[in-house]
């Protein structure tokens, strides 16, 4: 009204509505005598105007209206056009690649079976395998010409009972996620078979094996084998991951400890044959139990053929690769112990930890290396000959775990509560060689997988899997998978690793185990609620897997709960 009052109209006005502008300037003029009497507004040229133009300026803007509404319609059309397209190139891209893949494996398959054609007649080929079986019964379920709803309601049966379609989604991602992967590498001119996530330099024979290398038909090409060969890690991990579907219980490990009240098992490890294995924890005790012994003889209690007193609470027991009776442990005082386990007596102990020991590994290319990470915020290195450290590395926060490669003294990974992995080269312990960011709570557990990729396990429900190779500036924020279905996030629940299966514990009293090449859990195993001593239910939902750890590269690993109760278990089909 001030504006109005100075006669200052809108600028919108002046420019479209000059008429009505004047008009309201007029009625506005500062001086009352000068302004419109009724008689003069009633015969002024506005109000006398024609009312059929007034009817046609109200069309034409109508009309206007209605115009700018469909020019919005057009562009929103267009735009969602644009993005059709977008996404029909890249289904086109990806159908392309599809059909690539498609022809290479069938390009195997026919050299395969002019190969097996010479073995048929003697019967060595039987049935087809459970992955083709299975696409025939499900192509008997579906028949092309049904509907939508018709398929869904047939391919429920299907689904239900297959492991591959129940996680075909997430399968499928892992798939594109290789092949993108794959692209990046041609177009760098670099190898992914080489550092892939699916590879392995460990494993039974190798995880390493591939139809493209020594597997592969001689009669297949070479620009196929290399065009094609990034697909059989892939294909290994499938057949992997579809290999076993369950845990069974070889055998319970019933133990009568009861002078101590808590049984917690904070830490297990065979030796080097798989032949005995330890357990260590709350109770101060190291005891070395004969594994077949155990599943073999349905004993109502097992004793330990060999059982070693410490003066603390222990935390973690590591084998010596090389020398059989040799057993390292570490304790929540902050002593490193060295035990001949054929003798039964304490050979060495290290006292240089200002706080509790969580971790100690001793290195299988270095038998007389050992390291182990403490509360104090160090990782040190010791000789077992000798009784002082001979390296020392310091971080800021407290030390969970430390790992060597199998391969290699030379390397070294830890994981810390400042929820990173660090890996050093120890001929330059000042700097970490690669940084591993990407948890958000402490990392508990790092075990390695192969030279270079390691997994780590954290407190925020969550293992990771990481290419050592792929470090830019020493830091790696981009985890090959992120594997997810167990629960933990305060307690120290085990992680092992044999032949590309991850095990690790749950806080929900659980055993999962997954297959490096996908993110989703092979399978699981529930502990019950029971009491180590008298083996009876108990009412107690608190409880825990505590440890785990694979007999060698065998199929079967030992399990322990907070409660000290002890499972052998093995995978099976």
């Amino acid at each position: 009204m001030s504006s109005l009052r100075h006669r200052v109209l809108p600028p919108q006005i002046l420019l479209k509505c000059p008429k009505e502008a004047s008009f309201c300037l007029w009625l506005l003029h500062p001086e009352p005598s000068c302004r419109p009497s009724m008689s003069d507004l009633l015969q002024s040229e506005f109000m006398t105007e024609p009312r059929d133009n007034l009817e046609e300026r109200e069309a034409a803007i109508e009309l206007r209206d209605k115009i700018e509404e469909q020019e919005s319609l057009l562009e929103f059309l267009l735009m969602i056009q644009q993005r059709k397209q977008e996404s029909a190139y890249r289904l086109r891209d990806t159908v392309s690649l599809l059909s690539s893949d498609i022809e290479q494996v069938a390009k195997r398959q026919l050299v395969l079976k002019q190969k097996g054609s010479s073995y048929s007649d003697l019967g060595f080929l039987e049935e087809p395998s459970t992955l083709l079986a299975s696409r025939k019964r499900f192509r008997q379920v579906i028949p092309p010409e049904e509907t939508d709803d018709e398929e869904s309601q047939g391919r429920s049966t299907f689904l239900e009972s297959s492991r591959l379609m129940r996680n075909f989604k997430k399968l499928e991602t892992v798939y594109f996620l290789t092949r993108r992967r794959q692209l990046k590498a041609a177009a760098s001119g670099k190898s992914l078979t080489r550092h892939s996530p699916l590879s392995s330099e460990n494993g039974r024979g190798s995880e390493k094996s591939s139809v493209s290398n020594s597997a592969a038909p001689k009669d297949l090409s070479q620009n196929d084998s290399r065009q094609g060969g990034w697909i059989d890690p892939f294909l290994e991990g499938l057949c992997k991951y579809l290999s076993f579907s369950k845990l069974r219980v070889k055998a319970d490990l019933k133990q009568g400890d009861l002078l101590n009240s808590s049984n917690l098992v904070c830490s297990l490890a065979f030796d080097r044959d798989g032949e005995f294995f330890a357990t260590a924890g709350v109770n101060k005790k190291i005891k070395i139990f004969e594994c077949d012994s155990i599943v073999n003889n349905n004993q109502d209690i097992h004793y330990p053929v060999v059982e070693l007193a410490s003066r603390s609470k222990l935390s973690s027991v590591c084998w010596n690769s090389y020398i059989k009776s040799q057993i390292a442990s570490s304790n929540f005082e902050g002593v490193v112990q060295i035990w001949d386990v054929g003798r039964s007596q304490l050979v060495t102990e290290m006292k240089e930890h200002k706080k509790r020991v969580w971790s100690i590994n001793i290195s299988s290319a270095d038998p007389t290396l050992l390291a182990s990470g403490s509360d104090d915020g160090t990782v040190k290195l010791w000789s077992i000959n000798q009784g002082a450290s001979i390296g020392t590395i310091k971080t800021k926060a407290n030390v969970c775990c430390v790992q060597f490669p199998s391969d290699s003294g030379r390397s070294l990974a830890f994981g810390s509560a400042d929820h990173k992995v660090y890996y050093y080269d120890l001929r330059n312990p000042k700097i970490p060689l690669s940084t591993m960011v990407g948890h958000g709570k402490t990392v508990s557990y790092v075990k390695f997988v192969d030279s270079s990729t390691l997994v780590s396990s954290s407190t925020d429900n969550t293992l990771k899997l990481w290419d050592l190779s792929m470090s830019a500036s020493g830091v790696n924020e981009t985890p090959l998978h992120s594997f997810a279905g167990h629960t933990n996030l305060k307690n120290f629940v085990g992680l092992s690793v044999s032949d590309g299966y991850i095990a690790t514990g749950s806080e929900t009293n659980e055993v999962f185990v997954y297959h490096k090449a996908f993110p989703m859990p092979v399978m699981s195993y529930m502990f019950s609620n029971t009491d180590s001593t008298s083996g009876l239910e108990v009412d107690d939902a608190s409880q825990f897997i505590s440890s785990i750890c694979w007999r060698g590269l065998s199929s079967t690993l030992v399990a322990a709960n907070s409660n000290g109760n002890i499972k052998i278990l093995e995978m099976v089909a």
